[in-house]
């Protein structure tokens, strides 16, 4: 089959301002597979432009392919974009096959093919094994019934197959990175790079994260292999930087470790970057320094708040003592920190803020990120948020970076001056400017730079995006909105029974 994998500009600031681009693992974890099957497998990536949606199809058109693979990491935000890009496909070549996968479509199925009818098929959590199955019940003209994972219409309407098997062997399939142009791909200021996947999953509960409920349970690759395919991007393909796509890569305190010492003995020059919980950093003290040796400048921390009640509500399993102590020996070991911290919280007072500011100015990390509060139907989360109001109702705001819902005793334009205040305050003061200008390790000055250079761009878009976006004064209830509860759902791809391949396995 000819088979195009598609993705969409994303419509949030982030993917729009900075000049890098990072390539679309997820699809070009599909690709591969579906390239050891034989099919012809072309990738539009939209990001760059971003391009137009007449440009998308018209390329579309141009290759004639037999079926278009849809899939998004932003998942929510982007299925508008997804849906408008899909129907014009669907329009002007109504025989291709259009098939639709990620996190959204995993749980919003029956919506989508019940309002959507241009939408073949839905694969439904990961992808790699499914997609090879309903490539070729689509080939042949099989009944889809038989192919787990995914939703199809029949006769009665939209329905669910069973779930499909956890990929126990993460290293079974690989990563189609022959469908890009890696010269195209940059992060850090203009430094080629790469997004991998070590593990899929995170085995804590914190109550408003899918990652569980999508992934199922926490698995890794073989260490040694990843380290060695690291070393290859870098060796064949000039891949300087390496962005981690996972949720909590260091888990397991014998496999990091172990994957750290493998990388370290290829002896490549790599930069690595990533997100984990602070536990896992305070656990890891004394292989701290494997974690420099081996490239990593920077981790994300998701620490979501600095109060104990709120991460108690949250489920979060962490203390503001843990995080402390996590950005105090990264920065020993020359790591950098970037700390998370969530905003609109529904009881939230300006004195909360405050608050919250003079905890962060006491953790003291390299650089702040902060977020807004946005509750996914298929959360636990989501029970707690259900009756809040809805201040914005188009759907690719839902980005964690706009206002979406009210809170009980603030205005939405208070709550962005306390973002944009914490925002500026953390960024701005002595400590931060120091390490913007006179960071003594070249690497870490450059990482530094580069951020504030790239905060600086989305500063004013942010703030204008506020003052142009029509908020909803008394908008639907967030149930109202998106529907009804689905954590009873939240690990439905759940599956115990063993993958059963389909052709040849290829090594990657």
């Amino acid at each position: 089959m000819r088979i195009l994998l598609i993705n969409v500009p994303h419509p949030a600031i982030g993917s729009r301002i900075p000049d890098d681009h990072l390539p679309p693992l997820g699809l070009l974890a599909i690709g591969g597979p579906l390239i050891d099957d034989g099919h012809e497998v072309r990738l539009i990536d939209g990001e760059f432009g971003p391009m137009p949606k007449q440009d998308i199809v018209a390329q579309t058109i141009a290759f004639r392919p037999d079926a278009v693979l849809f899939g998004h990491s932003g998942s929510t935000s982007g299925h508008p974009v997804i849906a408008e890009i899909a129907s014009a496909i669907a329009a002007t070549l109504p025989q291709t096959l259009i098939v639709y996968g990620g996190v959204f479509p995993t749980y919003h199925w029956r919506e989508i093919l019940a309002g959507e009818p241009y939408i073949t098929a839905i694969v439904r959590g990961e992808g790699e094994e499914t997609a090879r199955r309903l490539m070729r019940a689509l080939e042949f003209g099989h009944g889809l019934a038989g192919v787990d994972g995914i939703a199809y219409r029949d006769a009665n309407g939209p329905r669910a197959t069973r779930p499909a098997a956890v990929i126990r062997d993460l290293d079974a399939y690989r990563i189609g990175w022959e469908l890009i142009d890696h010269g195209r791909y940059s992060y850090w200021g203009g430094l080629r790079a790469a997004v991998v996947q070590f593990s899929r999953g995170c085995p804590h509960l914190c109550n408003y994260c899918g990652q569980r409920g999508f992934w199922t349970r926490w698995r890794h690759r073989d260490p040694v292999r990843f380290a060695k395919e690291l070393a290859r991007l870098h060796r064949e393909h000039g891949v300087k930087v390496i962005n981690f796509a996972d949720e909590n890569p260091t888990v397991s305190k014998k496999a990091w470790k172990a994957f750290l010492e493998a990388l370290i003995a290829e002896n490549v020059d790599l930069i690595l970057v990533g997100s984990t919980r602070a536990d896992d950093i305070v656990r890891d003290a004394d292989i701290l320094h494997l974690y420099k040796k081996a490239g990593w400048q920077r981790f994300l921390l998701g620490m979501e708040s600095t109060d104990e009640k709120t991460l108690e509500l949250i489920r979060k399993g962490a203390t503001t003592t843990t995080d402390r102590e996590a950005i105090r020996l990264m920065r020993q070991h020359g790591i950098l920190s970037m700390a998370t911290w969530v905003v609109g919280f529904e009881e939230e007072t300006d004195r909360d803020h405050w608050r919250g500011l003079r905890q962060l100015l006491s953790y003291d990390p390299d650089q702040v990120q902060l977020l807004y509060v946005t509750p996914h139907r298929w959360t636990p989360y989501f029970r707690l948020a259900a009756q809040r109001r809805v201040i914005q109702t188009d759907r690719r705001r839902w980005d964690y970076k706009h206002q979406v819902l009210a809170t009980r005793h603030m205005p939405p334009w208070r709550v962005l001056l306390w973002f944009k205040f914490t925002e500026m305050v953390l960024q701005c003061r002595p400590k931060a400017i120091w390490r913007v200008l006179f960071q003594r390790d070249a690497g870490l000055r450059h990482a530094m730079r580069w951020y504030t250079q790239m905060g600086r761009r989305v500063w004013p878009h942010e703030i204008l995006g506020f003052l142009l976006d029509r908020l909803t004064v008394n908008g639907p209830t967030v149930a109202e909105f998106w529907g009804a509860p689905q954590d009873g759902e939240e690990e439905s791809m759940s599956s115990s029974r063993p993958e059963r391949p389909v052709g040849t396995r290829q090594a990657a």
